[in-house]
């Protein structure tokens, strides 16, 4: 039986805080009560019977006295009532009274009420007694033909559970159906007879279909929703019928229903590889994106058409509709966006690049004039990355982005600006003959710019690639305006005198008190508050920034300096002019120095700092040819060596993903057999249709697909011991937000055991939904138990208790006991590995309040056998290159990233080393600190790296 058909029963929650009452109370109430009083006592016989108990007495009285009655809540309880009844003896017959019932089942089956009739009829589906059916058929046949659709199409249903389990009771259903479905108007009983006739009479249902193949699209979304499965079901059975069928699902994209039109497009795909049908279904799902609202769904649509990409014949078709995934963009979600334009960029080629340069330019400066969002800084990122990529793979778009993306160089989000700078420094490089252009557009943003680490960038770029005497002449003029008027500590310090004038000492407010963080009063004036701020202002950005005493800016600025001059004086002959370069330089270089030794800004310069603008002034003072080479070749030859290096990562990435998608099977490849082959083997043989709905319930473990059999018997947890009398074991099925334990229980004693119960609590951030129902075990019998948990957070939990609480049959002692070991929960289930860059590496590892040290306790001796152990046990990806890890010296750092399923973030920097002095068979040690947002997180994953440590030896 499959998940589709499994039977759902009727759930009832109820608190349990009182006593259950008696039989003969609930006989009272139900024999002489009110119909108020009767519904409360068969609530109460319902919940009893679903505990356990058998209450045989009070079938009769119900019979009597409550089955007559034509209350509309006590016939909805009576259904749920008969339901859960025990309906045989012990030996299997059939009880006397429920013919009785039987005979109440026929007259709701002729009530005039249609609600009366159609809960009946839903009844019906549930029963598994032919003998309590067959009195019933012609009743139910009759329903068919009932005014009200909500009859017919229970009637409909139940005819077809009769029909599957007792096919004998009702022989010529496909028939009856068939004729039915002909004549029905409804669309809701159409659904139900057509979805019988494909489950029960396939080849009549495709009968039916081929009279109205031409009327589909005018049919109701839940009737179309069956023929796409009908149709996808028979064609991958039987190939031939394809071209029967294409047609209807062609005709089926131009749904009215987005539910039908997201069918209709995976199941033409998986029906045929021609180029039109690929385009049809992707133009579907491109509509669909853009017209649904919800962001799930955009999502959902979007992996769709990131599948349909991981094929290499439909790659080309998609090329053709990159600007139409690009009207994705119109989407606020940042998430959607992302996932849109990383799709854009695999699908760019030289055929489209341009147009997709053109969107993508719209984009930037649509959000320089879009009111401030949260999402806009990160969305600009978005697309400055996107643009960069697109520049670095066809060097042609690069003049055309260049000019739009440095306007962000004076942009107030830094991230944003550091991502140009990134770029620009690149482009640069690479691209010779746009060298002029970028260094014409640096000099027009620079005097703009607003933060420093952007200032410091673009000055290095300044100074490396400034190749003409003009050019350099226009950085120093740049610089100078930057920095103001120098020597900077006399002018300051005239600003200050001249401010403080005695005839501007007059307070130009009033004197306001303000009490200190010492508890003394402070006296504040409207002049001397408002001074300093219009001061700052009016101050050049260069020099605003070492007056905050950020002084590392100025090294930057040294080592400009002497590049530009050294430059300078192998392009101009004149000794006069060489002289007079090089005096400016080491004027502003001295006067910086001066600065940092003096009073006047917030920080006093570093020693670091002093040692670098001392050297500039000293390699200036000689300029020796040696110099020469190191400031104006080698640094720039670090950067070339670093961007080939990254250029080979990428196209090595490249080439892996395109033998990914390349699959070629060699002569001596294993071959798979279906019925032996995992699920995510199966690929398009799998029914999509099961696929889906096992994932709607919930069914997604990637662990689990990979390896099924290997996986559940891991995840088997004993409880108890093999002597005790009830021997228990769980198999823990972790599914994103909840836990399903399945619980074996087994008696092992030759008494019956009555009233067994699972009692369970919990540890952590998990909480026990249900308390799972007392069961009755005979004589070496078993029993399966579900018990649900909710997680609310990645965080280790434990479930424990004492399970098997029972009475022994016959025996006059106290109530068992046997306590059940502790269940651990693993966070590992909860956490996946993922990817970020170094930038938001660093920021999230400012901000997160949470850290975990862990010292490294292991048997493991090699620096990167233990690494991948880590990565192995934590689930978390190492984001610190290979190139970086390779060779050996004795030490390694590495970063770790992860998000858990929750949306929340786990960083780890990973410092270890090989104690070389302890000889070579010495364990690795060292530290592993964990970072992360919330606590639970960090000290979950501790745990999990301490447990998981040493390496086992097998």
């Amino acid at each position: 039986m499959t998940a589709a058909e499994n039977v759902c029963y009727t759930l009832i929650n109820v608190p349990m805080d009182s006593e259950p009452p008696s039989e003969i109370s609930l006989k009272n109430d139900l024999e002489k009560g009110d119909v108020k009083l009767k519904t409360e006592a068969l609530k109460k016989v319902i919940i009893m019977i679903l505990n356990g108990e058998k209450l045989p007495g009070l079938l009769m009285t119900i019979i009597r006295f409550v089955l007559p009655l034509q209350d509309h809540t006590i016939k909805k309880l009576l259904l749920v009532f008969w339901e859960i009844v025990p309906k045989t003896t012990p030996d299997g017959r059939l009880l006397q009274e429920m013919i009785l019932v039987c005979d109440a089942y026929r007259k709701d089956l002729q009530h005039p009420n249609e609600f009366i009739r159609g809960s009946t009829l839903r009844f019906l589906c549930k029963l598994k007694e032919a003998e309590l059916l067959e009195p019933l058929m012609p009743a139910i046949r009759a329903c068919l033909e009932h005014r009200h659709s909500y009859v017919r199409r229970n009637a409909v249903l139940a005819i077809y559970t009769i029909y599957r389990n007792f096919e004998h009771l009702i022989p010529d259903a496909p028939e009856l159906i068939h004729d039915f479905l002909v004549n029905e108007k409804d669309a809701s009983c159409k659904r139900n007879a057509f979805m019988m006739l494909i489950h029960a009479d396939q080849d009549r249902a495709l009968d039916y279909l081929s009279t109205c193949i031409d009327q589909v699209q005018t049919f109701g979304d839940i009737l179309q929703l069956v023929i796409v499965e009908l149709i996808y079901k028979v064609c991958h059975a039987n190939p031939s019928e394809r071209a029967r069928f294409i047609r209807c699902i062609y005709n089926l994209l131009q749904s009215s229903s987005p539910a039908v039109k997201y069918e209709a497009a995976g199941t033409l795909v998986t029906l045929s590889s021609a180029p039109t049908a690929i385009k049809a279904a992707a133009q579907c799902y491109i509509d669909l994106i853009i017209k649904e609202s919800d962001n799930n769904v955009k999502l959902i649509v979007l992996d769709r058409l990131i599948e349909l990409k991981e094929h290499p014949s439909h790659e080309r078709v998609l090329q053709d509709l990159v600007m139409d995934i690009l009207r994705v963009l119109s989407t606020p979600d940042l998430e959607v966006r992302k996932k849109t334009l990383q799709l854009a960029l695999d699908l760019v080629s030289s055929r489209n690049v341009e147009e997709l340069v053109i969107v993508l330019k719209k984009e930037v400066i649509k959000t320089n004039n879009v009111t401030e969002h949260e999402d806009t800084d990160k969305y600009r990122q978005l697309l400055v990355r996107t643009l960069h990529s697109c520049s670095v793979r066809f060097p042609d778009m690069a003049a055309n982005v260049i000019p739009v993306l440095m306007e962000f160089l004076s942009d107030n989000n830094e991230a944003a600006a550091a991502d140009v700078l990134e770029f620009v420094r690149e482009a640069i490089q690479r691209f010779e003959n746009l060298r002029p252009l970028i260094v014409e557009k640096m000099l027009e943003v620079f005097h703009a710019i607003k933060s420093v680490k952007i200032y410091r960038g673009a000055l290095w770029i300044l100074g490396e690639y400034c190749s003409t005497k003009e050019d350099i002449q226009s950085v120093m003029t740049e610089v100078r305006r930057s920095l103001g008027e120098i020597p900077i500590v006399e002018s300051e310090i005239k600003k200050e005198a001249g401010e403080l004038k005695p005839e501007e000492e007059v307070p130009v407010g009033p004197a306001q008190k303000l009490v200190t963080e010492m508890g003394t009063y402070a006296t504040q004036s409207a002049l001397s508050s408002s001074r300093p701020a219009k001061k700052e202002e009016d101050r050049p950005p260069l020099r605003g920034f070492l007056l905050d005493g950020d002084f590392f800016v100025a090294a930057s600025l040294a080592t400009t300096l002497t590049k530009i001059a050294l430059r300078y004086v192998s392009l101009v002959q004149e000794k006069k002019k060489q002289n007079s370069f090089n005096a400016e330089a080491m004027l502003l270089m001295a006067t910086i120095l001066h600065l940092g030794k003096s009073s006047l800004p917030k920080k006093p310069i570093t020693d670091d700092d002093v040692d670098r603008i001392s050297l500039c002034l000293k390699v200036l003072s000689e300029c020796s040819p040696l110099m020469n080479d190191i400031f104006n070749k080698e640094c720039r030859q670090s950067l070339s060596h670093m961007l080939s290096a990254k250029l080979e990562e990428e196209k090595l990435s490249q080439k892996k993903e395109s033998e990914k998608r390349n699959v070629t099977i060699q002569p001596d490849d294993p071959i798979s057999f279906m019925q032996l082959t995992a699920k995510n083997e199966m690929s398009s043989k799998e029914d999509q249709f099961q696929l889906s709905l096992l994932a709607a319930m919930g069914n997604t473990q990637r662990k689990e697909a990979a390896d099924p059999l290997a996986s559940k018997l891991n995840k088997v947890t004993q409880l108890t011991g093999f002597s005790d009398p009830v021997y228990a074991e769980a198999y823990v099925h972790v599914n994103q937000y909840d836990i399903v334990l399945d619980v074996l229980v087994v008696n092992q004693t030759s008494d019956t055991l009555q009233n067994c119960t699972l009692e369970l609590a919990t540890l952590g951030d998990l909480k026990l939904v249900e308390k799972p129902s007392p069961l009755t075990l005979a004589p070496h019998d078993f029993a399966n138990i579900k018990a649900n948990v909710k997680v609310a957070s990645t965080e280790n939990g434990i479930i424990f208790g004492n399970v098997a609480v029972y009475d022994v049959s016959g025996a006059a002692s106290d109530r068992n006991c046997v306590v059940l070991s502790d269940i651990h929960i693993d966070i590992m289930d909860y956490i996946q590995p993922a990817s970020c860059t170094d930038a938001e590496f660093r920021q999230m590892w400012a901000e997160f309040e949470w850290e975990n040290k862990v010292t490294v306790n292991t048997n493991i001796i090699d620096l990167n056998e233990y690494l991948q152990h880590i990565l192995k046990s934590t689930n978390m990806k190492c984001l610190t290159p290979e190139k970086a890890l390779s060779g050996y010296c004795g030490f390694m750092a590495a970063n770790l990233y992860a998000r858990s399923i929750f949306g929340e973030d786990a960083l780890a920097n990973v410092s270890i080393e090989k104690p070389i002095h302890l000889g070579p068979e010495a364990p690795v040690t060292g530290h592993i600190r964990i970072r992360a947002k919330s606590q639970g997180m960090a000290l979950s994953l501790g745990d999990k790296i301490n447990l998981s440590q040493k390496k086992t030896s097998l």
